[in-house]
């Protein structure tokens, strides 16, 4: 592959897929496809002739008789002793095909696939073609190659006969107490680690079960995440090193980070948080659930409010984490008219402390809403409610001011009218579950 291809030549996105796609419908080259995503033509036809789709050519009026020859043919009675009154020609007839020695299959195989681009998108007889025909559609591709990706991660990479003599070694030295890694310390001829082992045990391949590992069933099991990873081409452009060095550049951006806090197990609605690093100043907005839209909808609402210009000026940069309700950035980048409104940025994983201002201000909400809460008898007037005593209480970080003070000085006098928070007197606030006790 030339070295003057850019990108990291990990597996293709389903963006890239899309743009495979739109490509072959427009009878684009395969180099010129391969010059837009930065790959390699072969890459380009490799994906094309393993993810295409077979359709079947149109049987509708169909000739009974499948020999290749049947046009020219001008043989009779080859049948024989089968139908020996027949005197049709067997080229009308289908009972030749399995005695005539010279039968040959006809052939519906276009011989256009076998070049370039290798499917019928973008061919001009496609409609009337009565042959065989193969379509490079994305979404199939991409789940084509989910599953084989997946089905790979799978089952047990080993043969029967070595598994035998892996049981006949590992299950006696379980039952007597010891551990995979010992095990796996005192008899350096097996190739397998410890977590391997551990799998085995755990789907059953092996004869001792999880029971006779006395840790295993002492530990509690650990919260399983979903596997499915998000496509890192969203992150492109947008990590946290490239936040640092856009704030190197242009150390007066106002920053605003954005976080979503849940309520107990089986609570449907979420709460979505903007935090305004200048002034300590934190939003809140209850969603009915954690879907990509609800924020978009917030953001929406928002711009059409106060306008572009003062969404844009109140929200230049928006420093947020990795969740699924944020996957999609260009949604939220992107306002009315398509116009650029605001620059996502994204934490790297497991790494909350990136947005320590936005984490920290959650200790408020929780004081109010302790953890095992549920949102879902909330309405959006008791979260403002909530949001009006936490802005207004006083900050030792702040120099004794509240947020509130210092919103009204450096936030868009139009955004906080739309958020419709009042500033508490100091005796009056309230930063305990009693203030929305229904």
């Amino acid at each position: 592959m030339s070295k003057s291809i850019p990108g990291n030549q990990k597996h293709m996105t389903l963006d890239d897929r899309v743009s495979i796609e739109k490509g072959l419908d427009a009878k684009l080259s395969l180099r010129s496809i391969a010059l837009q995503l930065g790959k390699d033509p072969t890459t380009i036809a490799k994906e094309i002739k393993k993810h295409r789709s077979i359709q079947e050519h149109n049987r509708f009026n169909e000739p009974k008789n499948k020999c290749f020859h049947a046009r020219s043919c001008k043989k009779k009675n080859i049948c024989g002793t089968f139908a020996p009154v027949c005197k049709r020609a067997c080229r009308f007839c289908n009972h030749c095909n399995s005695h005539c020695p010279d039968f040959t299959p006809k052939s519906y195989h276009c011989t256009k696939l076998d070049k370039s681009p290798f499917v019928c998108n973008s061919c001009d007889k496609k409609v009337q073609c009565r042959l065989d025909k193969a379509f490079y559609r994305a979404t199939t591709a991409h789940r084509q190659y989910r599953t084989i990706l997946v089905e790979s991660r799978t089952g047990i990479n080993i043969s029967p006969e070595d598994l035998v003599t892996l049981d006949e070694l590992i299950s006696p030295l379980i039952k007597q107490g010891h551990s995979p890694y010992m095990i796996l310390q005192n008899h350096p001829e097996i190739s397998l680690s410890e977590k391997t082992i551990y799998n085995y045990i755990d789907s059953g391949a092996l004869s001792v079960k999880n029971i006779d590992l006395p840790k295993k069933v002492k530990y509690k099991l650990r919260n399983d995440h979903s596997s499915e990873v998000a496509d890192s081409a969203v992150y492109e452009g947008r990590t946290y090193k490239d936040f640092q060095s856009f704030l190197r550049e242009y150390p007066d951006t106002r920053v605003t980070e954005m976080d979503t806090v849940f309520g107990c197990e089986g609570s449907h609605k979420v709460l979505l948080t903007l935090h305004f690093e200048c002034c300590a100043f934190m939003m809140a907005y209850l969603l009915e659930n954690k879907e990509a839209r609800h924020i978009k909808d917030i953001f929406d609402s928002i711009e059409t409010a106060i306008g572009t210009l003062s969404f844009s000026n109140a929200f230049s940069i928006i420093l947020t984490d990795r969740g699924g309700e944020f996957q999609n950035p260009d949604a939220l980048e992107c306002g009315q008219e398509n116009i650029i409104r605001t620059s996502i940025y994204y934490c790297d994983p497991m790494c909350a402390w990136q947005k320590p201002h936005c984490e920290k201000n959650h200790e408020y909400i929780r004081k109010i809403c302790p953890k095992g809460t549920s949102f879902d008898n909330y309405t959006q007037e008791d979260i403002c409610l909530m949001m009006s005593h936490i802005n207004s209480s006083a900050r030792q970080s702040l120099g004794g001011l509240s947020p509130m003070a210092l919103a009204k000085l450096m936030l868009p006098s139009e955004l906080l009218d739309y958020f419709g928070l009042v500033e508490i007197p100091a005796d009056e606030i309230v930063l305990t579950p009693a203030l929305l006790k229904k």
